[in-house]
């Protein structure tokens, strides 16, 4: 890998560090020794119960862009989210849409550090956890928060994700 792309990785959680310490969070981005961009594979290396991932999907709600902060032990039920967002279609983004509209890759969706602000729900099931693991931006940089700064930090509605 060159310098300039390492540089560029580490410029996407620098930016994701400083709105967490700008919307004052109390976890660090900590790097892991490899890449963990599923719940599954980030619980693994984590030594966490899946559930306790908080999964940053970003969808396309007719054409907006919309993130939710799922369970890593759920999945998204378009349906029932498009009918309680009141749009006509909820679908699964195209890397290029994330891209566009997070600045992060996907598999590394941190839930803060976006070009704009992107409407956000975050699955109630995470309050379940004390402690709930976040990307930071890239697919081995992750940090520590709660069910209660996720809503803070992305000003996130609560809304269970899979009835």
């Amino acid at each position: 890998m060159s310098i300039a792309m390492l540089r560029a990785m580490g410029e996407v959680a620098d930016k994701v560090r400083a709105t967490l310490t700008d919307s004052g969070a109390e976890g660090e981005i900590i790097w892991l020794t490899v890449d963990v961009p599923t719940a599954a594979a980030a619980a693994a290396e984590l030594g966490c119960e899946v559930g306790a991932i908080a999964n940053s999907l970003v969808f396309e709600a007719d054409g907006a862009p919309v993130l939710i902060l799922t369970s890593g032990a759920h999945r998204v039920d378009t349906a029932h989210v498009a009918r309680a967002l009141d749009v006509s279609k909820l679908r699964r983004a195209t890397p290029e849409f994330v891209l566009e509209h997070t600045a992060q890759k996907v598999g590394g969706v941190a839930p803060v550090g976006h070009p704009h602000p992107i409407r956000t729900l975050v699955d109630t099931w995470l309050q379940k956890y004390e402690r709930v693991w976040a990307a930071g931006g890239e697919a081995a940089c992750v940090f520590p928060t709660t069910f209660d700064e996720l809503l803070h930090l992305t000003g996130g509605t609560p809304m269970d994700v899979e009835p």
